[in-house]
């Protein structure tokens, strides 16, 4: 497996991605497979990249920073689990109601499609992406009326 770090053509975000080898990724990307997670483009390449090299003293360091960094995420995740409701698909919706004073202010959180996020970030509404780090498992959904087993 090669690890690559890779670069947005379209929004110039940065981000990695693994590959079962060069010709994986090259084949990939040939056939528009390889998108952005910031904004879907398929304009994307890699970047120019040092090996890693690995020392007793930096995998220490590093291990530890990385114990911080899952605590402090474990910390937000709980946090937004009991203090914010899950409205799902509904996010937008429920933004925009709350933002126009429709209904009652509350801390919500839930899923939009790209689109949904940049009109919601057009009309002014306040609304910002959780980091995958941060986000609970969403709750199991209640089964529907009706429907059997």
């Amino acid at each position: 497996m090669i690890r690559y770090a890779l670069i947005c053509g379209d929004c110039e975000h940065e981000f990695e991605a693994w590959f079962a080898s060069s010709a994986a990724f090259d084949a990939q990307a040939k056939k528009h497979l390889v998108i952005c997670p910031e904004c879907a483009g398929a304009q994307v390449t890699k970047q120019i990249m040092a090996p890693s090299v690995k020392s007793p003293k930096k995998t220490a360091a590093r291990s530890e920073a990385e114990k911080l960094a899952a605590e402090f995420a474990a910390k937000a995740r709980d946090h937004v689990e009991k203090n914010f409701d899950y409205v799902g698909d509904s996010f937008a919706d429920e933004a925009r109601a709350m933002y126009y004073g429709e209904t009652e202010d509350r801390p919500i959180w839930g899923a939009t499609t790209p689109e949904e996020s940049a009109a919601l970030l057009e009309e002014g509404v306040p609304a910002a992406p959780l980091p995958r780090a941060f986000t609970p498992k969403p709750p199991k959904q209640a089964r529907t009326k009706g429907k059997l087993n």
